[in-house]
């Protein structure tokens, strides 16, 4: 079921998914209820507490990484109910007491985070969460499972898009992965520049432009390659795209053309050396009259593979299993730890994990995007336990999402898109290579 909410800074219609229909409490993992009870058998569950979700690292070889999945994961938030049938389901995992507990959950809290689309680094505070201890421990798997997810897609699509340049990036991988995460994949891409998806449910919930044609199936089922594109173009009008490499790529966009005329959208090729093809198929073109129509290639394309094509005659890529598996980092690796919590004299003290290699920094966050006078980013600055000080050309990075346990920070999905391409657009110009580094800018903890 979709609804639709008013967005309150623009005064528009937002299509969001409807957060009453089904309760999100089970997407946890069981430990987060046996702390929970323990916490309340302590007396503890109810101390002030400060939770931070954050990433050690990049994933290796990243120059930047991209946040993504903040509005799914307010959505997800506000859905968090323990109703009947999801308490009946925990008769066998906490006692009787805890049950009681959750049946009136209601996080109360206040979230703060980076905003969908902004460029993150190694330690950034992407999601602030206090709370009471018992409130917060429960959102970990919740908020991590989607902010891992989101952000390893758009992190992929956003240096896919940058490959690209002006050429547009389809996706269209939905084949390639579980259903559900397909739709989060191409919110998810649309956020990180791609312009379109071939997944429809993308469409409904969340607006995501959709596009698609035909397969290679549709050829098959033809008598002959001629009687398909006419069919196609028939139904669909000349601004269609017809796919040329079924049986010879030669023949294939002749036939085209004479079943079309020199109005032919596009073609697409999926199959074979892109760039030599894309070359051959251009000239043909363009000696049978139709130098307006788009050659769009598709096939296992990544970041490296778009940047290839860079000097090839194409004009648009349709990318699939390499995105929705975040380009060989499926994950980002974001942890949700606990940095600070109320004392017994009623002080808020910061605490820290100091395990070797997994250390965390204790400590309520505050963060900002250093940048030169020229607006260039030099640098992410963290300040633990107070804010850093702006020498007038900085940018603060954490804005609300949550007050209260009221949603303050749903916004439409273009404005995060929109944000996204002016985050990347001021670093610095290393961001631009497709090749394994360090980050672009380092972060400082103050």
């Amino acid at each position: 079921m979709l609804t639709q909410r008013r967005d309150g800074r623009v005064g528009t219609l937002i299509p969001v998914a409807d957060s009453g229909s089904r309760s999100t409490a089970l997407l946890t993992d069981h430990y987060e209820l046996t702390m929970l009870q323990a916490a309340l058998r302590s007396g503890a569950a109810h101390r002030r507490s400060v939770f931070e979700l954050f990433p050690r690292r990049l994933p290796e070889g990243r120059r930047y990484g991209v946040v993504a999945g903040v509005g799914r994961a307010l959505d997800a938030l506000e859905a968090f109910r323990f109703d009947e049938p999801t308490l009946a389901a925990l008769r066998d995992v906490v006692d009787a007491s805890t049950l009681e507990w959750l049946a009136s959950y209601r996080f109360s809290g206040d979230v703060w985070g980076y905003a969908e689309g902004e460029a993150y680094f190694p330690y950034s505070p992407l999601l602030i969460v206090e709370s009471s201890f018992a409130e917060a421990v429960l959102l970990e798997t919740l908020l991590l499972s989607i902010y891992n997810h989101d952000s390893a897609i758009a992190s992929a699509a956003s240096r896919m898009t940058l490959a690209a340049g002006d050429r547009p990036c389809i996706e269209m991988g939905s084949r390639r992965t579980h259903e559900e995460a397909a739709v989060a994949a191409a919110r998810a891409a649309y956020v990180a520049g791609f312009a379109a998806t071939s997944n429809l449910a993308a469409r409904h919930r969340y607006g995501v432009p959709s596009t698609g044609t035909s397969a290679h199936s549709f050829t098959l089922l033809h008598d002959t390659e001629a009687d398909a594109f006419r069919a196609q173009v028939t139904a669909l009008g000349e601004g269609t795209t017809l796919l040329v490499d079924t049986y010879d790529v030669t023949e294939a966009v002749r036939l085209a053309v004479e079943v079309t005329g020199p109005g032919l959208g596009a073609v697409r090729l999926d199959s074979g050396d892109l760039a030599v093809q894309a070359a051959e198929v251009r000239t043909q073109l363009d000696s049978l009259g139709a130098t307006g129509t788009r050659i769009i290639v598709t096939s296992d394309l990544d970041e490296h593979a778009i940047a290839a094509l860079a000097a090839a005659p194409v004009d648009g890529y349709g990318v699939g299993t390499e995105l929705v598996t975040g380009s060989g980092h499926p994950t980002c690796g974001f942890v949700y730890k606990l940095v600070a919590r109320e004392s017994d004299a009623g002080e808020l003290e910061s605490v820290a994990k100091r395990s070797v290699d997994k250390p965390s920094v204790g400590g309520r966050k505050y963060a900002l995007r250093r940048r030169s006078a020229t607006g260039v980013a030099e640098a992410e600055v963290v300040g633990v336990g107070h804010r850093p000080v702006d020498d007038g050309d900085d940018r603060p990075l954490l804005v609300p999402l949550v007050r209260a346990g009221e949603v303050v920070g749903r916004e439409p999905l273009p404005a995060a898109r929109e944000r996204h391409l002016s985050a990347r657009a001021e670093l610095p110009v290393a961001v631009q290579q497709m090749s394994r580094g360090e980050p672009v800018i380092p972060t400082i903890q103050e």
